[in-house]
């Protein structure tokens, strides 16, 4: 069966920049920081005072009061971006094949602040304490099934989990079920909602977060000899895939083809990255081969980079390894949403994507002082104009887990 062409035509965005797509892309363009102080918990004397929270989301403007109360946090944001992605695709229900349209969205940490407060009232009620309907809020396939139920949706539904690189590997398997006939469309991405005492402080407890807690908005510096660490966020970022033949039947405009995909393992250390890249080097050249591209044709990279010494430096090196020593520039948004966890991967490829339909590099902001160890064009400080043709997006985890995705114009 011939391979079908598959395209990007709506994205919905849930992020600490703001809820829609218009709020997330005039926050990066404009180079606005999400970060601020953690309000979410009381840190007693913890060293984390700052977050990247989702403000003024309501869960009952996306769903009813009964699945609102079925879900965890991490599933409402999910389901929440999914119906705005629908939405920013102009799907109307007759456009949808039900039996042919399906969901891969994935998390990282699931329920995690549900599972901290049912553990505490195990502890003072024992099995008592512990509500029937805990399970299904537990399961990291929540938002995918609910995306599924609330969306009617019957084809194949799936939740990755692969750590920080979820949410661009859940775009990856999506791709391959549109392109091999076993869908015509998906929706895409990943959500999360780990800030929590438990989720924050075991990072806390391995210095890999930024401290910086009189100035949250400057606090994650990807790149910059400054970075400390990275800040934790939530939120969700859901893409509508579509096979081309598909979506211009219905007249859609997409916003761009998804080419190719890589994926690989460091095969090196459960906590940090292999320090000379190639792992990572190896998913941007298995993308750019499936793709069919030369790296000379990439005109912008949305990098993994999460402000952490390791991790920055460990990229820079891939990325010269993959474009010999000359990359094009390439953007860390992590500096301005923090890192979203499992909707890390599917932020970073709306950013990309954005990128490439709005004719726009979004900037890393807080960039003050260059690291030798990261020698690259990091679009510093504010956006800028150009007109790639083909963009790389990259997203790689704990583990040892590495995910690029390639994406040109429509």
């Amino acid at each position: 069966m011939t391979e079908r062409e598959v395209v990007v035509t709506g994205i919905g965005a849930i992020t600490p920049l703001g809820i829609g797509i218009d709020e997330f892309w005039t926050g990066l363009t404009k180079g606005r920081s999400g970060i601020g102080p953690l309000t979410r918990y009381d840190r007693g004397e913890s060293p984390i005072g700052l977050a990247g929270q989702v403000d003024g989301f309501v869960a009952g403007d996306y769903m009813a009061a009964n699945v609102e109360r079925k879900l965890a946090r991490f599933s409402q944001l999910g389901l929440a971006a999914g119906k705005l992605a629908v939405g920013h695709a102009n799907l109307s229900p007759d456009e949808i094949d039900s039996e042919r349209s399906g969901a891969v969205v994935g998390t990282c940490y699931a329920g995690l602040g549900e599972l901290e407060g049912i553990s505490l009232r195990y502890a003072e009620r024992g099995w008592r304490g512990v509500d029937a309907t805990v399970g299904p809020i537990m399961m990291a396939n929540a938002a995918a099934s609910m995306i599924s139920i609330s969306l009617g949706f019957a084809g194949p539904v799936e939740c990755v989990t692969t750590a920080c690189a979820t949410g661009a590997q859940a775009i990856s398997r999506a791709t391959d079920l549109i392109r091999h006939g076993q869908a015509d469309l998906v929706l895409a991405g990943g959500c999360d909602a780990p800030i929590t005492p438990v989720a924050v402080n075991s990072f806390a407890g391995a210095r890999a977060l930024a401290t910086d807690n009189d100035n949250p908005a400057g606090a994650s510096r990807p790149f910059d000899a400054r970075r400390q660490g990275f800040v934790v966020s939530e939120g969700a970022v859901v893409l509508v895939l579509e096979a081309a033949d598909v979506a211009r039947a219905r007249g859609a405009r997409p916003l761009a083809t998804v080419l190719g995909w890589g994926h690989s393992a460091d095969a090196f250390n459960l906590a940090t990255p292999r320090p000379d890249g190639t792992g990572a080097a190896m998913a941007m050249t298995a993308a750019l081969q499936m793709a069919g591209c030369s790296p000379s044709d990439v005109g912008y990279v949305h990098a993994h980079a999460t402000a952490t010494q390791l991790g920055d430096s460990a990229e820079s090196k891939a990325l010269h390894q993959v474009f010999a020593g000359q990359p094009p520039p390439v953007s860390a948004t992590k500096s301005m949403t923090g890192h979203m966890m499992g909707a890390a991967g599917s932020a970073g490829a709306a950013a990309a994507i954005l990128a490439l339909a709005k004719g726009v590099l979004p900037p890393t902001i807080n960039y003050a002082e260059p690291d030798p160890e990261c020698d690259l064009d990091v679009v510093p400080n504010q956006s800028r104009a150009a007109t790639p043709e083909i963009v790389l997006c990259n997203a790689f985890a704990l583990g040892g887990i590495n995910c690029s995705l390639v994406f040109g114009q429509p």
